[in-house]
């Protein structure tokens, strides 16, 4: 099975990468500053799909345009998103008097899209929409499974690719190695506790991982910085496939990460349980980091129907 003819790959390295090496530190007490609202896609790419809006009768001047009126869609609270998926011609040269096409669909299956072309030719540009319930997905481990929902508006590269190791059907290879709670930091909503002893650790609230597997051949993603990372974000470390699930609002962090999905409130226990397993210290990129002295081997799969609220 290939996802939108398109695979991001990575160059495979056997040392872990501390996260705390990568970040940006904006100094204690700065307020959050204010979330932009992405909206996505990837060039080159031409997803089919089921018109729900013709792009012949329907022309915007952006991309990110096209993506906010199939994003606009999911704003009823009683019926599911009319559109899942976008397309945009934006090249002015190539494509001539359909410049500005922006054509709303939807697919059979969002989570396996449909893909008409994808090669450097190729003049539109293509995205997903996951409304809500929708684009969840499953981290089994043997402590619990951790419901994600993906975000492809916002970090759509890095969501083609767990897409792609969703197709795979396993995740041989895939683990967490990383645990570390919050502390006396932050409280149990994730928020920095003032004053505290040790400001904003060791330890940093997270529990990291890979996810990269045998079956695919992982290539470096580009960075899709939108959004800070909050409780339950899932980011990418760098540029993959090291990730981490945020225990706490890391307002002291910059827009420096990729988040590309959000675990659901109620699977935070999980992490919660995982950070709190035995660890041994260890230095990473001169950075102190608790190990944990036996990793989770991780399980990646969809669910069959709505299960969440987000």
């Amino acid at each position: 099975m290939f996802y939108f003819c398109f695979s991001v790959g990575y160059k495979p390295s056997t040392s872990h990468v501390s996260l705390d090496s990568t970040l940006s530190f904006s100094g204690g007490g700065q307020e959050e500053e204010e979330e932009e609202r992405c909206c996505r896609g990837i060039e080159h790419l031409e997803l089919w799909g089921d018109a729900v809006k013709w792009g012949a009768n329907f022309k915007v001047n952006s991309s990110k345009e096209c993506c906010m009126a199939c994003k606009d869609t999911c704003e009823a609270e009683d019926r599911p998103c009319s559109c899942d998926s976008w397309v945009f011609c934006g090249d002015k040269q190539a494509c001539g008097s359909r410049f500005g096409e922006c054509w709303l669909k939807k697919q059979k299956d969002a989570l396996e899209p449909n893909p008409r072309d994808a090669r450097d030719q190729v003049m539109w540009t293509s995205g997903l929409i996951f409304g809500k319930g929708e684009g969840i997905v499953r981290l089994e481990t043997e402590y619990g499974t951790l419901h994600v929902k993906l975000l492809p508006d916002s970090a759509p590269l890095s969501v083609a690719y767990m897409l792609e190791l969703l197709a795979s059907r396993h995740c041989v290879g895939c683990q967490f190695h990383r645990a570390e709670s919050r502390g006396t930091h932050w409280d149990t909503e994730g928020n920095h506790i003032e004053n505290a002893p040790g400001g904003y650790g060791p330890p940093f609230a997270l529990i990291q991982g890979s996810l990269e597997t045998h079956s695919i051949t992982f290539k470096e993603i580009p960075l899709e910085v939108c959004s800070t990372i909050r409780r339950g974000s899932v980011a990418w470390v760098g540029s993959g496939p090291e990730f981490f699930i945020s225990l706490a609002n890391h307002n002291e962090w910059k827009k420096v990460y990729t988040v590309f999905g959000i675990v659901l409130p109620e699977d935070m226990a999980i992490a919660e349980r995982i950070a709190r397993l035995p660890t041994k210290q260890e230095v990473w990129s001169n950075v102190n980091v608790s190990v944990l002295e036996k990793p989770i081997p991780l399980r990646f799969r969809r669910i069959s129907t709505s299960q969440a609220t987000l």
